[in-house]
């Protein structure tokens, strides 16, 4: 096996733990944040939803990297479509945060959102590390835009741990849909970044 194909093989794996760590996260996520009528719990699982759908579009490039003739062109759209996908998110995140604290709708304590939330600290920014290597290896603007979403998961862990923590100890419930603003800005410039395409990895 040569070392592009090689590469290849560890990018889909990495691509297809990131589809299922996110699935289970999405419903996870949602179905505590339902419950506990918590926006930025609710908003971790759509962006879960996203990063699986990033990494499904990250597989069907990767998927394409053997045909060089194709390679270029499903490169340029699967960068785009991983930056809309992240504008889209940022859009929610950001209209339900401010519906939250308009209404002061107050969330109940979320001990399940608590530990999802560790679990992702921990795990998405070493995945987000393999992926950058393997992006920097095939030269793949992508895959760099799809570690830089899954490094988002990571910060948004811990915005969410944040104010979750702060509204089981403290009981401030404008915690939480501060907490889903705070992650607005940051989803809504990598979306934008990657829609350009312009990435970190664009000198590959």
């Amino acid at each position: 096996m040569s070392t592009r194909a090689a590469e290849v093989h560890r990018g889909l794996s990495l691509e297809y733990f990131t589809v299922s760590w996110n699935a289970l996260e999405a419903v996870v996520a949602l179905v505590s944040g339902t419950v506990a009528a918590s926006v930025a719990l609710i908003a971790f699982g759509l962006d879960s939803i996203i990063e699986v759908s990033s990494g499904v579009i990250l597989l069907w490039r990767l998927h394409a990297d053997h045909d060089e003739v194709r390679r270029e062109a499903v490169e340029r759209r699967a960068l785009v479509l991983v930056g809309l996908s992240l504008l889209a998110l940022a859009a929610y995140v950001a209209g339900d945060s401010i519906l939250t604290l308009v209404r002061k709708d107050s969330p109940e304590r979320s001990l399940p959102g608590i530990v999802l939330a560790v679990a992702s600290l921990v795990a998405m920014p070493l995945l987000a590390r393999s992926k950058r290597r393997v992006a920097s290896t095939l030269g793949s603007s992508a895959l760099h835009a799809d570690s830089r979403q899954t490094d988002i998961c990571a910060y948004l862990s811990g915005i969410l741990l944040l104010g979750l923590l702060l509204n089981a100890a403290l009981g401030w419930w404008w915690a939480d849909p501060v907490a889903g603003l705070a992650m607005s800005p940051l989803i809504a410039f990598e979306g934008v970044q990657a829609f350009r395409g312009k990435t970190c990895c664009e000198t590959c």
